[in-house]
């Protein structure tokens, strides 16, 4: 790779932008919390695992990315549904699994 080029062959538009600063400040928010209340004792819910806050955040980022993958497959865009089925999935996912 050429090292003059820099990041230019990216597709770095707004919504990408926006996507990693949303993954980063769900990190820090993680962090804080995981401050606040060390711990966040591992519990086992409706899917019969045991997990804990970090784990319920990749499950929450892992369904979100397929959700969004099946989205652009089926509907296409935009994808603003996709997103809040997304966030509907991840609260339930904090809250029951």
């Amino acid at each position: 790779m050429n090292p003059s080029m820099g990041l230019s062959w990216m597709a770095w538009t707004w919504q990408t932008t926006v996507f990693f600063v949303a993954i980063a400040v769900m990190l820090a928010i993680m962090v804080v919390w995981e401050l606040k209340r060390p711990g966040g004792a591992a519990r086992r819910g409706i899917l019969g695992l045991v997990t804990t806050r970090g784990d319920r955040l990749f499950i929450s980022l892992l369904a979100a990315a397929f959700i969004h993958l099946a989205w652009l497959g089926w509907l296409g865009t935009p994808l603003w549904g996709a997103a809040v089925a997304s966030v509907l999935l991840a609260i339930a996912i904090f809250r029951f699994v």
